[in-house]
């Protein structure tokens, strides 16, 4: 009996060091799959930037920890199925969260300029220019060109339009001489252009009227758009050179002419102020800013 007791004894404390050895072989080759794996995700270029933590347990590896992207979640997954003697993966890593990039501010909108438009002089605007030559009822030609200067600004809305000074071309419309016994003379002027910052501009305005007929006696009216009855002021006796400013009556522009005697023909002096009144608007480009 006591052999018997003695030899259930030894067998137990057999099967208990036979265990324990097992357990040991497991608990080293466990580590060894988990050590291998590890090394396995170091080397990998997807994967060795992942932050994963390897566990085996009896052949079954566990994977935890966060890595990068789907893509080298999928390859921490492979490299440790590929493992040899594993007995299964579980896999519970996690992507990490991307850091978000913010956008890059939109740059402000343009700012828009402001829009400029062209200026119109209307249609009834005066005109008044001094001549650059004198001009004759005897003398001129019908169709011959002369040349002025604009004797006044003008301005649209408070903004200057044209500036005094600027180049005014005209033209001779009717020139006719008096008759020393009958037929009377006549004189009729319009502009036809003016130059502003470079550029000239076609313009049309009223046409200046003047005729002398009899011993002297003259009239002077407008046409084109201005009504008749044009003032004479200052009349320069002999046609001398002095400068006289026509006078308007109401949209019509005077008209200056040298005192008539006998029979004088109506003379028009260089440097005589004359005022036309637009026919038709004339427009202008933005003025630079």
């Amino acid at each position: 009996m006591r052999n018997l007791c003695t030899s259930a004894i030894s067998l137990l404390i057999l099967l208990a060091l036979m265990g324990l050895s097992v357990a040991c072989s497991h608990r080293t080759g466990d580590d060894a799959v988990a050590k291998d794996i590890q090394n396995k995700l170091a080397a990998d270029a997807e994967t060795k930037d992942a932050q994963v933590n390897v566990a085996v347990k009896e052949g079954k590896v566990t994977l935890s920890g966060q890595v990068s992207t789907p893509s080298a979640q999928q390859k921490v997954e492979q490299i440790a199925r590929e493992e040899p003697g594993i007995a299964g993966v579980d896999d519970q890593t996690t992507i990490a969260p991307q850091a978000v990039t913010p956008a890059p501010a939109a740059p402000p909108p343009p700012l828009e300029k402001a829009k400029s438009h062209p200026l119109v002089v209307p249609a009834g605007t005066v005109l008044t220019v001094r001549t650059g030559q004198a001009l004759s009822s005897k003398s001129s030609q019908t169709g011959q060109a002369f040349v002025a200067t604009l004797a006044q600004p003008v301005s649209v809305k408070g903004r200057s339009a044209l500036t005094a000074g600027s180049t005014v071309s005209g033209t001779v419309v009717t020139a006719k001489a008096k008759g020393k016994v009958k037929g009377e003379g006549q004189l009729d002027l319009s502009l036809t252009s003016i130059s502003v910052g470079g550029h000239t501009y076609k313009i049309q305005t009223s046409v200046l009227s003047s005729t002398v007929k009899g011993k002297g006696k003259r009239t002077a009216a407008t046409s084109g758009g201005g009504a008749a009855g044009g003032a004479l002021i200052g009349g320069i006796a002999g046609g001398g050179k002095g400068a006289a400013i026509g006078a308007g009556v109401g949209a019509a522009a005077g008209f200056i002419g040298g005192a008539l005697t006998g029979n004088k023909q109506i003379e028009i002096p260089a440097e005589s102020a004359l005022s036309f009144t637009l026919a038709q608007p004339l427009t202008l480009p933005p003025p630079a800013n």
